[in-house]
């Protein structure tokens, strides 16, 4: 008897093959079932009515063996399984056999705690020897590896709407289909790239049932208990950061390359891929600067240098227990994906000079994720134009309002997503009608009021993950309370209502690079639209959304790719608001930036005033740290300040650029 087999459903043979294969092997099992034998080893063999005979051992899909020649696995090893169902021999007449219904049953031990019954036995009770067995020394080492530096995940145990235990992790999603055999574990990632997330799977478990037996869905950190806080290789970026801040993009001319290079290095050596990320956009900056490329932002520059120096103090300081989610050590550089579907959410495209950027968002299923595809040109062109170019053959368009599946996908550690343009790589698209409801629940925000809760409990910038999506949600829209138009800033902004009644704001601003953008957002609103998607953040004491895509009744419509259409125009017009405290913290945040532009060393001798212009604004109107914090750097400006002026700027750049980004 294979209780294996007989675990297997038609959806879960789907996620280990694909859905054609399972509707294709059925409609031929219903013509002609094939002549079924079983050997005393368990190994099953299938004779089909064509003359094909197909074989079965224990240890999953991977193992079975046909006569027709394919190299993976077919339609007649999917057919084997069903048919092995429908045998009188193995299945009862009213359910699964005994052997099946074991399989499932809760132990005495996993009983308690209030879980379902499909969550009675546990990944956890995997033994190291099997999955040596199951992996492989080489993939079980690498595993072991990432467990020494330490990894974040999030443990699923079964429950009646999804009977399957599962774990995700920073690089993939492990789903363990069949109870207690681990042949039949499934991961996102391409086969025999990444199985050692099966292993971290496993250990995952394994934690969550030490520390949390009786909750269905658990967060824990496993391993990396004996690796230093920081170590040299994040020591190296402060210090780099700090002679950065120094002498400013304006003094550094070509800056320290070789001390650029022997950080990057070390970071990467350490698996430190936030602070390597960091870096990485560091010197983007410094290098569009030399270049007087309009790519070059202050601000921009000044986000990274305080990022690697409050990620230095999170982990060092004793204010953070996850050490693996600040610095991202346990993400893989990349990590290729098996065939995936990708929905399209819609797109941002932005402009820096003669340079256009696409950025598309796709929603992958399997990973509960929204992964961003970026493409540059060198062209004035604008997004309804841009729509047209083409990414692995298919249309800029298509990939934001479009479903996409193809064996050619590989995602990076910031969630960026590439597509490859092999000749022998498949990629597919087809038109969506926007049935975004079927998207994984974790991005969909049906709750306003939940949403601004986990919005206020998230972790401050400066050290969560370098995740480029990593707000963007599907918001369902009851209705739309009203819509506006702020003429001197060229801004729409539309209040939108849950089932529940709590509201939310779209807000949307015309740039000229994307001259449809305001004009089918306000058609969209005013039609019979059901979900917008968009990246959220608090505002104005309430949730605000800038929209990426709108879900009607007969598609999708993406703002940035839409052409002009001078016909909508909405009949409310918003006011102009006073907003002194944004004011005087964008003032304090330019300033702070100026600073870092310049270098502490070569600030001109009115910077100390103006800094206490702005500490005191800040005083006044009641944020007496920041104004205390800006005060401190003022006071420490010098012909050759040293670390503590150093301290001071990321203390003050922290506290404004925090306050400017929750106001």
């Amino acid at each position: 008897m294979r209780p294996d087999l007989l675990a297997l459903t038609e959806a879960t043979l789907a996620e280990l093959t694909n859905r054609g294969l399972v509707k294709r092997a059925v409609r031929e099992l219903e013509r002609a079932a094939p002549t079924l034998t079983e050997d005393d080893d368990g190994t099953v063999c299938a004779v089909f009515p064509d003359g094909v005979t197909t074989s079965l051992p224990t240890g999953g899909l991977d193992g079975g063996a046909c006569g027709c020649g394919a190299v993976t696995t077919c339609r007649h090893v999917v057919g084997l399984v069903l048919a092995y169902h429908r045998d009188p021999a193995h299945a009862a007449p009213d359910g699964p056999t005994a052997s099946a219904a074991s399989a499932a049953e809760p132990t005495a031990e996993g009983a308690g705690a209030g879980l379902p019954a499909t969550s009675g036995w546990s990944p956890g009770e995997f033994t190291d020897d099997e999955l040596v067995a199951r992996l492989g020394e080489r993939m079980m080492a690498a595993a072991r590896r990432l467990e020494a530096t330490g990894f974040v995940a999030r443990v699923h145990r079964g429950r009646p709407a999804d009977p399957v235990p599962s774990v995700e992790l920073p690089t993939a999603t492990v789903r363990f289909l069949v109870p207690k055999d681990l042949g039949f574990a499934r991961t996102d990632a391409v086969a025999g790239v990444r199985d050692d997330v099966i292993a971290l799977a496993v250990w995952a478990f394994r934690a969550a049932d030490a520390t949390a037996p009786g909750q269905a869905d658990a967060q824990v950190q496993v391993g990396g208990g004996a690796t230093p806080a920081g170590g040299p290789a994040l020591d190296a970026a402060v210090a780099l950061a700090g002679v950065v801040l120094r002498e400013g993009a304006v003094h550094l001319g070509a800056g320290p390359v070789a001390e650029i290079a022997r950080v990057r290095r070390e970071l990467d050596a350490a698996r430190m891929r936030w602070p390597l990320l960091a870096v990485d956009d560091l010197v983007g900056q410094l290098e569009a600067y030399r270049e007087r490329s309009a790519r070059y932002r202050p601000e921009a520059l000044a986000d990274h240098l305080a990022e690697l120096v409050a990620r230095h103090r999170a982990v060092t300081g004793g204010g953070s227990g996850l050490r693996s989610r600040v610095l991202g050590t346990d993400e893989a550089a990349e990590t290729p994906l098996r065939r995936a579907r990708l929905d399209g959410l819609g797109a941002r495209v932005t402009a820096a000079g003669d340079e256009r950027f696409v950025d598309l968002f796709l929603a992958h299923a399997d990973s509960a994720t929204v992964l961003v595809l970026r493409r540059a040109y060198e062209s004035a062109e604008t997004g309804p134009e841009l729509a047209a170019r083409r990414v692995a053959g298919v249309t800029v368009g298509m990939l934001a309002s479009g479903a996409v599946v193809t064996e050619s996908a590989a995602r990076s550690a910031s969630r960026a997503v590439r597509l490859g343009a092999r000749r022998l790589s498949r990629t597919e698209a087809m038109a969506s009608r926007g049935a975004w409801q079927h998207l994984p629940p974790a991005l969909i925000a049906g709750d306003l009021t939940a949403l601004a809760a986990e919005l206020d409990a998230l972790p401050p910038r400066p050290v969560r993950a370098r995740v480029r999506a990593e707000l963007v949600r599907v918001i369902p829209v009851a209705s739309v309370r009203s819509v506006g138009y702020a003429a001197g800033a060229q801004r729409l902004d539309a209040v939108i209502e849950d089932a529940a009644g709590a509201t939310a704001v779209i807000s949307a601003t015309h740039e000229s690079c994307v001259p449809g953008r305001l004009d089918s957002m306000a058609a969209a609103l005013g039609g019979d639209v059901r979900f917008v998607s968009g990246t959220v953040r608090r505002g104005g004491g309430g949730v605000l959304i800038d929209p990426l895509g709108f879900a009607l009744a007969d598609g999708v419509v993406v703002p940035d790719l839409a052409p002009a259409d001078r016909g909508s125009d909405p009949q409310d017009r918003a006011g102009a608001t006073d907003d002194p405290l944004g004011q005087v913290l964008d003032e304090a945040v330019a300033l702070l930036a100026e600073v870092a532009h310049r270098g502490l060393r070569h600030a001109p001798s009115t910077m100390a005033d103006r800094l206490r212009s702005v500490s005191g604004r800040l005083t006044t109107l009641g944020l007496r740290r920041s104004g205390e914090a800006v005060e401190g750097l003022a006071a420490r400006l010098g012909p050759d300040p040293g670390d503590p002026a150093i301290s001071a700027w990321v203390d003050a750049y922290l506290r404004t650029g925090l306050a400017a980004e929750l106001r």
